[in-house]
């Protein structure tokens, strides 16, 4: 985890200033220095006891259901040989690798990741991760900022997965909404002051947007293009970085990583060579050592641990490097081929699930816009349709909150599944 170290008592002094507190104690002020009276807790336990407990609570919970919820995170098959590797000792327990000589191992994972993602992005550097998707396309948005010169304000549309947006906006850029008409995004008119455009595909609506175009909108007005990518999307999709983005980011959670109840995950982000000064995090790079040996190094790390913080390019100096490692490990396993079957299944389960949907008298939000393997379809009562989905041993979409229901559709669900799906929703009025 990232750390708040004040570098000098100018630091100190100034933080308190800026809140209003004259001295240290006075940010204790309210907190009584003695506890008076009794707290309300149940009576000691064994360790037997507690554990006994423990195992009561989570047999309470629901696990193994068929899932067709996505909104960024999917439930997808995860190899064995993942958590095998990833629970080793030298990769569970490591620290920051600032010491290459001892962190040969260590580095040598985060460059691999790196080699992954800039593969799928067909974009030439990529930092060693951060925290997750929504971080990364922040990060993103004010990396736009530094490299044009111009204040935070970016383009984005109603495809943007909202959470994202938020995170975006509690950074304190500006966003400016594009047009969103029939599940894609308008790009023909972008304010020629923004700083970055920015394009989901698949959208979170499901569609396969038009990268491209938001590519040489972004640079007709002098901006930079940000594409939001599913990095599975990337097996069957052009990269990014051919259709002219200048920057890639996402979440990295449907690399061999499963529901984990938000995290922890792992974002990623790739640029083109001339803008990797502006690249936020740490990269690592490949050299050699004194005598000529291959070797491994953090490189070009304009953090705040490593200059003045002012001058940092993110205030969050760290990455996930273990949950880095298991999307390493999921790319070797499944090989460019198994990458794209992954894909192909899930893409076409999602078509047969649409198709039956329709058959039964359902209507897609978007039926002209082409998806992968996530789609809206407009329900009666999409909170009755997921009460009885639950009712049936699944677990449903996600309810828009307007008459529609965000379904996706995973290689690991069965035709019987599919199947059911549609007779337990037709069945629910």
């Amino acid at each position: 985890m990232a750390r708040f170290t004040p570098h000098t008592e100018g630091d100190v002094r100034e933080m308190l200033e800026a809140i209003g507190a004259g001295t240290v104690d006075d940010l204790f002020a309210d907190v009584s220095p003695k506890f008076e009276g009794e707290l309300d807790l149940p009576p000691a336990l064994s360790e037997y006891e507690a554990l006994s407990d423990v195992e009561g609570l989570a047999r309470e919970n629901v696990a193994g259901l068929p899932i067709f919820l996505g909104a960024g995170a999917y439930d997808r098959i995860t190899p064995s040989a993942i958590g095998a590797i990833t629970s080793r000792g030298e990769f569970l327990t490591s620290y920051t690798p600032y010491q290459p000589e001892i962190s040969q191992g260590v580095l040598q994972a985060i460059f691999e990741f790196q080699s992954v993602i800039s593969e799928l992005t067909g974009l030439e550097i990529s930092n060693a991760s951060v925290y997750d998707g929504a971080n990364a396309v922040a990060e993103a948005a004010l990396m736009t900022a530094r490299q044009t010169k111009r204040d935070p304000k970016v383009a984005v549309s109603k495809g943007l997965n909202p959470r994202y947006r938020e995170v975006i906006e509690t950074y304190g850029v500006v966003t400016v909404e594009l047009p969103f008409e029939g599940g894609t995004t308008n790009f023909s008119d972008v304010p020629d002051d923004v700083s970055g455009v920015f394009v989901q595909s698949p959208n979170y609506f499901g569609a396969v947007e038009d990268v491209e175009a938001a590519s040489e909108a972004a640079h007709a007005v002098g901006a930079l293009a940000v594409a939001v990518c599913d990095p599975v999307s990337l097996a069957v999709l052009e990269a990014p970085g051919k259709l002219g983005a200048d920057v890639a980011v996402g979440e990295a959670q449907p690399l061999g990583m499963p529901l984990l109840f938000g995290g922890p995950y792992a974002g990623y982000m790739a640029t083109r060579p001339e803008f990797v000064r502006q690249l936020p995090g740490r990269i690592c790079g490949e050299t050699v050592d004194k005598e000529g040996k291959l070797a491994y190094v953090l490189t070009l790390r304009a953090r705040e641990q490593d200059i003045r913080r002012a001058r940092a390019n993110s205030n969050i100096c760290t990455n996930q490097a273990l949950t880095a490692l298991a999307a390493t490990v999921y790319a070797a396993l499944m090989g460019p081929e198994g990458l794209r079957k992954v894909a192909e299944l899930s893409l076409s389960k999602a078509h047969y699930l649409a198709g039956r949907l329709e058959e039964a008298g359902f209507s897609l939000r978007y039926p002209e816009a082409p998806f992968l393997w996530e789609f809206a379809v407009e329900l009666p009562d999409v909170g009755k349709a997921n009460e009885a989905l639950l009712e049936n041993g699944m677990i449903g979409g996600l309810d828009l909150g307007d008459g529609a229901m965000l379904l996706a559709v995973t290689e690991k669900r069965t035709r019987g599944e599919l199947d059911r799906f549609v007779e337990v929703v037709k069945n629910a009025g």
